[in-house]
């Protein structure tokens, strides 16, 4: 059977991100989504997973953009002077390459962010990073551990196959250089896939056969999405995605993805991907589903 999870990052970011977000569940083929515990709108994105308890909520632990949920003297290696956290992954990368941050602050960090949501209410169905930090083993150990501390049995795989098909739209072909980098860094890590898998079952974790959505980061669009669906393989795939409002808050955000979720929304409730899912017979499904499953 081919089932589909389809997660929206960044749950909390901002209003407008938030009403997108509920609104690709209410009108469209979302089913799950990750919660930002250090998001400006956390506390609007708890009301709204309290409102729409179908709706999957899982944690998209931060360890890299804003300000941290621990006192930042509890995580003095992982903050910069002002107390933030790193801006980039790639600034997170090399500290974490040159010995200057203590895992112990990553997993200290990551610790809060799930206290955080789970003392508003939330019952975490699983756990992701933002920028997919866990694809570096030294994070995937910390995510572990807190998986483990707070009885979270899934995590996302973070790896996108090389061999997946490609399933590109309009917005992939505009922006072909953008297309083929982002194809060029999901390769890039693909090497850490067979050692993500064996510390996932090391920890008794579960997760997603199959990922999809990192080269089409930003470019997700109604035909792509309906090519991703032609294309699934048989067991559980994670179409990870950001749809959302655009409005000034996400303009003042420090991300790339601006005008793009509203496209992304567009295309998460689009009647033609709904049809290609009957079509194709595939099960929506979110986390908490897949663990009940798996048992």
């Amino acid at each position: 059977m081919k089932r589909l999870i389809v997660n929206a990052d960044d749950f909390g970011l901002t209003h407008g991100v938030n009403a997108g977000i509920i609104r690709a569940f209410k009108d469209g083929i979302l089913t799950s989504a990750t919660l930002m515990a250090n998001g400006d709108a956390f506390d609007d994105a708890v009301e709204l997973a309290r409102a729409n308890p179908e709706l999957g909520v899982g944690c998209h632990l931060a360890a890299v953009g804003g300000r941290p949920v621990s006192a930042a003297n509890e995580i003095n290696s992982l903050v910069s002077d002002d107390g933030r956290l790193p801006a980039t992954l790639s600034e997170l990368m090399i500290k974490i390459a040159r010995g200057k941050v203590q895992i112990k602050d990553i997993e200290r960090e990551f610790a809060s962010q799930v206290e955080r949501a789970i003392r508003a209410g939330i019952t975490p169905t699983h756990l992701d990073t933002h920028k997919h930090t866990h694809t570096h083993p030294r994070v995937m150990k910390a995510v572990a551990k807190v998986a483990r501390e707070f009885n979270i049995k899934c995590v996302r795989n973070p790896f996108e196959s090389v061999f997946a098909a490609a399933a590109v739209g309009p917005a992939a072909r505009a922006r072909r250089k953008v297309y083929l980098k982002q194809c060029a860094m999901s390769a890039a890590i693909a090497p850490r896939a067979a050692r993500f898998k064996r510390m996932a079952r090391e920890h008794g974790l579960i997760a997603p056969d199959h990922f999809r959505g990192v080269r089409l980061t930003g470019l997700l669009d109604s035909e792509a999405v309906c090519n991703i669906i032609r294309s699934l393989s048989e067991g559980v795939t994670e179409l990870m995605c950001h749809p959302g409002v655009y409005d000034d808050a996400l303009e003042r955000e420090r991300t790339r993805l601006k005008q793009e979720r509203e496209r992304e929304l567009e295309a998460l409730i689009d009647p033609a991907v709904r049809r290609a899912i009957d079509e194709w017979r595939i099960k929506l499904i979110n986390y908490r589903e897949m663990a009940k499953n798996h048992v």
